[in-house]
Order: structure tokens, then C-alpha cells, then sequence
């Protein structure tokens, strides 16, 4: 009788996010994770009930990873900027699991570090009950849609960069300028999204940092 090794579920953990390096959520599975493991698949829905817990857990421990050595240090602004930051290296680290974390979210301690963080910092602003929740919402969900954009962006081959150049210029330089006058008048200094997005990220960050001032400085 062969005997199948026991895994825990860091163990698992730790597969899965080598798995999800060279793949994603979509092509991710149970049954894939279990033959990599050497065991079957019911061996591991012991430890998760299934595959979105399963990712849940992974994407959780990239949070986790980045809270790892954060310090409640510096004024609001710069609380929130370092946790945004801090994510964003992270989740640039393994780029599949950012669309991942947007995606299925998580519960872990992970979670719950970078929640209690960002709501800490907004205390800070002196800014009503509600009104701090709003603003967390606000930038949980900035947050998870820039890093998962990077993420997808990231994860694109050599020649998927290419195409979506060249179907970029095709869709920018050849608009016709009476159907398209604004994107003509313009085209020549568009740039595809891909570009420079770390400064982007700073920008729209720092926008939405700055509407949450004149909400204090109106008070």
C-alpha cells in the first residue's frame, strides 16, 4: 500500500502560490495542486473546503507578508501610503496573486492586519464613525483595483505587450477626426496604460488622500 505524505496547510499554501506564478485563478485547481502535491484531492479539502478558500488563503498571506514588520509611525496620510505601497511591492512580487486578491478577497490575519491599519490611520483624521468607514471602503477598493491592474499587466507575455501596443496605436492614431475629434487632436500624446503606471499609482493615491483632507479641512 503506498503511503501518500502528509501536507500541512502552509505546505499547500506554499505550492499553490508557486502553481499560481505560472498560471491563474482560472486555470488553477484543486485536482492540478493535489498531483503537484503527490496526494489526492480529497487530502487537502481537510485543510480548505475548496478552491476559492484555497485562494483566498494564498492571497491572504501576500497581506500578511507586507503588514510583516509595519509600524503605526507617521501622521494619517503617511500610514495609508506606506500600508498602499507596501501591498503594491508585495503583490509586484507575485503579480498573479494581486488579480487573485481582488478577485476572492480574504479573512485571514492578513486581512484583517492591513484593516486594522488603514482604519487606525483614518482615526487619526478626526473624522466621524461613518464617515471613516466610508473613506476605508473607499480606499480598499482603489487599492485592490490598481494593484490588480499591475498585477494583470505584469503577468503579460513579451508578445501579448507587443499586440496590445500595436492594437493601441491602431485604435489611437487611426481615429478618424470627424467621428473622433477629441482622440485625434490628442493622439500623438496618449499612452497606453501599461505606461508608468507607478507614478500613476502615486497620483490617483495621492488624489484620493487629498479629497479626504478637504472633507477635514471643510470640518
Amino acid at each position: 500500500m503506498i503511503r501518500r505524505k502528509r501536507w500541512s496547510g502552509e505546505g499547500i499554501l506554499d505550492v499553490a502560490a508557486e502553481l499560481l506564478k505560472h498560471g491563474d485563478a482560472e486555470t488553477f485547481s484543486v485536482r492540478r495542486l493535489a498531483a503537484s502535491l503527490g496526494t489526492d484531492a480529497s487530502s487537502l479539502y481537510r485543510h480548505f473546503r475548496n478552491k476559492t478558500e484555497l485562494l483566498r488563503a494564498v492571497g491572504d498571506r501576500v497581506l500578511l507578508s507586507a503588514m510583516e514588520d509595519y509600524r503605526f509611525e507617521g501622521d494619517w496620510k503617511q500610514r495609508i501610503a506606506d500600508i498602499a505601497h507596501r501591498l503594491r511591492e508585495k503583490f509586484a512580487q507575485q503579480p498573479q496573486l494581486a488579480t487573485v486578491w481582488a478577485r476572492y478577497a480574504s479573512s485571514g490575519a492578513g486581512s484583517r492586519a492591513v484593516m486594522e491599519a488603514l482604519l487606525r490611520a483614518l482615526q487619526e483624521t478626526g473624522l466621524p464613525d461613518e464617515r471613516i468607514c466610508i473613506h476605508y471602503h473607499r480606499t480598499a477598493v482603489l487599492l485592490s483595483a490598481l494593484i490588480a491592474a499591475d498585477g494583470g499587466i505584469s503577468t503579460l507575455t513579451r508578445e501579448e505587450r507587443q499586440q496590445g501596443m500595436e492594437l493601441f496605436r491602431v485604435a489611437v492614431l487611426g481615429a478618424a477626426p470627424g467621428e473622433y475629434p477629441a482622440l485625434a487632436h490628442f493622439a500623438r500624446d496618449l499612452h497606453p496604460i501599461e505606461i508608468d503606471r507607478q507614478a500613476a499609482f502615486a497620483a490617483l493615491l495621492a488624489g484620493h488622500l487629498n479629497q479626504i483632507q478637504q472633507e477635514i479641512d471643510a470640518r
